[in-house]
């Protein structure tokens, strides 16, 4: 049964952000009248050429074509008064007093008997044919016509003719460089490609995020409150010798609120604020990005004192030589080489503090996280128990709330929950209330909330047998016993075998606050983690393949164990983990061929170990299985306190209410498993 995991999105808490004033628009004046556009000149001188291209071509008499035919005859009528061959290509006939009368008998001759435009035209094939031909069709004529050659060349047509295309090639151009500039974040030109697109913040811009906003943050504010408040008072730092630090870097979980609280300094801090994404540098043409960074810290030093906050710096701080053997990304690379040479070169940066934030600082070149560029790391962590009522305080003040809605039962039914997944809950439990009618949003809605945002959406029209659904319950109660009888396996909070989302069945589970795991609490938990499969065998004698996740799970904590934390007798004290990254990148493993028969051997033993172990404990406690999977037929979800009616209670002392109960008291948790699956 598939394990559905909760999503984590690093959108911090809610709150109503304000864009910088709007730049003028660039088609008006600053008064607000329309600019005159220059492109009317362009068609103007445009339709000028082309009147003056067909200026002039209206005839005295009109220009008819005429075929061979009608040539010849005009020719041995002697109604030809001459004829002009232009460029060798057309011949322009003229006629004589005769011809006119006869043929345009309304057109009177002008010079010397003719018109000065040629009366028809014809257009010639061969030269040589051509001549032959009118020295023919005037050989019984006295004054025969002679061909005149004439060279004749169109200025204007020539003049168009390169101009035109090149000309549109220009209006392309600019076209297209313009629509690049304004998709790129410039001002409409190609030549701004390499400008800083960084959005600044100053006093002339309303943040409204401050640090009221930010809450379950208190450790990760202090620290964040110092920079700000050496910006606005620097004569305290520095009558000590102290120097400000260069850069700030926010590393946590997606979701945790890092770039809310870098908003936050926005709004507290009284100088200049430039923000911008890592992704914001990378462009498709080369040199572009280093270009970017350069002109940021060159607006950055001309507004100092500053900050330049950087959301998502992995984009470009990855480590440099990683993926050589795929080509690695030289932009990116030059992009942080000249990062790293603005934050730390042989120039200053007086008074530019740079603030950048990560959820994979594991990747970050070691050149950036080292002391002078990046002093301080701030850990923004997953919010305890007080930090998530803090939280709920925040999204529920617009909220119209009933009066069952208690802040520190909802902070209990959350552990591990970011700011962004209270967020999320606090918006569900009011679309639910709405989706119901509801005036006011009640306790239940966001119990329901918190069920959808876990394990998804019910699918209660889902076709299921009745054979599947019995499976899907003994499955689930098999997991629900196992944890329940093992000392160090994780209690149970809430099952179900309401299909949700992708998954037939969901188990939710409130896990021990460790630091350190022994070998003994993973291999309980492995075996709580194979007790639906084990369930299946005992009862059904055959097993499904709804434990696809369960034995992903398994599989990979037991060659955790083996590899990794050494917790094995035979491989021994022996850690193949690489905490740089680099084996990601190798071809060959770090350990021999006999070394990985050992491992897979090692591997699978302790997997049939704890199988075994599951169905020895659920033929032991058979009958208190039958009893709550019928329990779960009947009513489709059951709790903690039925386990404990049909088991009694833990031995251990940590039931769910003692377990909540302690959780409230030490305030601290850890975040809870969710084991939706799939039958």
């Amino acid at each position: 049964m598939k394990e559905n995991e909760k999503t984590n999105n690093d959108t911090g808490e809610q709150q109503q952000d304000k864009q910088p004033t709007p730049t003028p628009q660039p088609n008006k004046n600053p008064n607000g009248k329309k600019r005159f556009n220059f492109m009317w000149i362009y068609a103007i001188l445009f339709a000028v050429l082309i009147g003056l291209q067909f200026y002039g071509k209206d005839s005295v008499a009109p220009t008819e074509k005429i075929d061979q035919g009608k040539f010849i005859e005009l020719l041995k009528n002697s109604e030809v008064e001459r004829i002009d061959l232009v460029n060798k290509q057309d011949a322009e006939i003229f006629l004589n007093q005769k011809g006119l009368s006869r043929h345009f008998p309304d057109v009177k001759a002008i010079e010397k008997g003719t018109t000065p435009t040629p009366s028809y035209t014809y257009k010639i094939g061969d030269l040589a044919r051509f001549e032959e031909s009118v020295a023919e069709a005037q050989s019984d004529v006295d004054k025969p016509v002679y061909i005149t050659n004439v060279s004749r060349n169109n200025w204007m047509s020539d003049i168009l003719g390169w101009i035109l295309p090149l000309a549109l090639l220009i209006v392309f151009w600019l076209i297209l460089m313009r629509g690049m500039g304004r998709s790129m974040g410039g001002a409409g030109s190609i030549f701004n490609i390499g400008k800083s697109r960084a959005m600044l913040y100053d006093k002339n811009t309303n943040v409204n995020v401050t640090f009221k906003d930010v809450a379950g943050l208190e450790e990760a504010k202090v620290e964040i409150m110092e920079v700000v408040d050496f910006l606005k008072n620097p004569d305290k730092y520095t009558k000590l010798g102290g120097k400000i630090p260069k850069g700030v870097l926010l590393v946590g979980p997606p979701g945790t609120g890092k770039t809310l609280l870098a908003k936050s300094v926005a709004g507290e801090a009284n100088v200049p604020f430039f923000s911008l994404s890592g992704s914001d540098f990378v462009e498709m043409f080369v040199g572009v990005g280093a270009s970017r960074v350069r002109d940021l810290f060159n607006n950055a030093k001309s507004k100092s004192p500053c900050i330049i906050f950087i959301d998502e710096i992995d984009a470009i701080g990855r480590a440099r030589g990683r993926g050589a053997i795929t080509g690695g990304n030289d932009e990116r690379e030059s992009t942080l080489n000249q990062l790293l040479t603005e934050m730390d070169g042989f120039g200053t940066n007086s008074g530019v503090i740079v603030l950048a934030a990560t959820n994979r600082a594991d990747i970050l070149d070691k050149a950036l996280l080292r002391a002078g560029r990046f002093d301080r790391q701030i850990y923004v962590e997953l919010p305890d128990i007080v930090g998530r009522k803090e939280i709920f305080e925040v999204h529920m003040r617009n909220l119209k709330l009933g009066d069952d809605v208690e802040l520190e039962f909802l902070a209990k039914q959350t552990p591990g929950f970011s700011g962004a997944d209270i967020a999320n809950v606090c918006n569900e439990a009011a679309l639910m209330a709405a989706r119901k009618g509801k005036e006011i949003i009640e306790k239940q809605d966001f119990l329901d909330a918190v069920d959808r945002i876990i394990g998804g959406l019910e699918k209660k029209n889902k076709i299921i047998t009745a054979e599947e659904k019995k499976v899907i319950a003994f499955h689930e109660a098999g997991h629900a016993t196992t944890s329940w009888l093992l000392q160090y396996a994780h209690p149970l909070v809430k099952v179900t075998i309401v299909p949700r989302g992708n998954s037939l069945g969901a188990a939710w589970y409130l896990p021990e606050e460790r630091q350190i795991t022994t070998k003994e609490q993973m291999y309980h938990e492995m075996i709580a983690t194979l007790g639906g499969r084990a369930a299946e065998q005992v009862v059904f004698g055959q097993i499904s393949t709804g434990a696809l996740s369960d034995l992903e799970k398994v599989t990979k904590q037991a060659f955790a164990m083996v590899t990794y934390y050494g917790l094995d007798d035979e491989i021994g004290n022996l850690s193949y983990y690489d905490s740089t990254g680099q084996q990601d990148y190798s071809l060959t493993k770090p350990y021999s061929e006999k070394t990985a028969e050992t491992i897979d051997k090692r591997v699978s033993i302790i997997v049939e170990k704890a199988y075994q172990e599951a169905i020895g404990i659920l033929t032991t406690h058979r009958d208190g299985l039958t009893q709550l999977a019928n329990k779960l037929i009947e009513e489709e979800v059951i709790f903690g306190e039925d386990l404990e009616h049909i088991f009694g209670k833990r031995p251990w002392g940590n039931s769910e209410d003692e377990k909540l109960k302690n959780a409230a008291m030490e305030t601290t948790e850890s975040q809870p498993e969710q084991e939706p699956e799939n039958a």
